[in-house]
């Protein structure tokens, strides 16, 4: 009867860890089969975050910098950005209050935490509960996802410059689709993983 109980209580054991380290967020494998899966059945409906659909946003934002789409940060993280304009990045982008008002709203109504889109998810996948990153790029998901380019390729290509610049190689990142079979990098063309 003990022997019964040991076997049944390692059984659970092995079964437990065997769905935790199948739900792992960062199962690279799963997860690649699963975008390559997605990618043969990719429509406009299929897109990895929310495009943009703000006028005054992308015009305030999309002025000095590609208009992130607010599925790529969290609430936290638009509240913090959005808060402290006059600091920017060391720039000063202060906003007539009404104005900032509408743009934060919006930000925080399409974040990343209140979206169904695959990519925003796999982004607060990648976050602690208290994480509010200011840079989309500070991202584990994101890191985990460009880690394979070398960041000389990126400094010293003078198209690119930094990690920030997502339309430099995404060639469809502004209708929101990220899809690795759509990087183009300029200089050296698509990139295989």
């Amino acid at each position: 009867m003990k022997i019964i109980i040991t076997t049944v209580a390692v059984f659970a054991l092995l079964l437990t860890t065997s769905i935790i380290m199948g739900g792992n967020r960062f199962n690279h494998k799963e997860e690649n089969e699963h975008e390559e899966h997605e990618y043969k059945s990719y429509s406009s409906r299929n897109l990895d975050v929310a495009a943009v659909n703000n006028a005054n946003y992308t015009e305030e934002c999309g002025s000095c910098h590609f208009a992130y789409q607010p599925g790529l940060l969290p609430e936290k993280s638009w509240l913090k950005i959005m808060g402290d304009l006059e600091n920017h990045f060391d720039e000063n982008a202060e906003l007539e209050v009404d104005l900032q008002n509408e743009l934060t709203q919006y930000l925080v109504q399409n974040s990343a935490d209140k979206s169904n889109y695959k990519r925003s998810k796999r982004i607060m996948r990648s976050l602690g509960r208290s994480d509010a990153p200011l840079r989309i790029t500070k991202t584990l998901y994101f890191v985990r996802k460009h880690d394979e380019i070398p960041y000389r390729i990126v400094k010293n290509t003078k198209e690119i410059g930094s990690f920030s610049n997502c339309t430099a190689c995404h060639t469809n990142a502004e209708k929101g689709s990220f899809n690795e079979h759509d990087v183009k990098i300029p200089g050296y063309g698509r990139w295989e993983d």
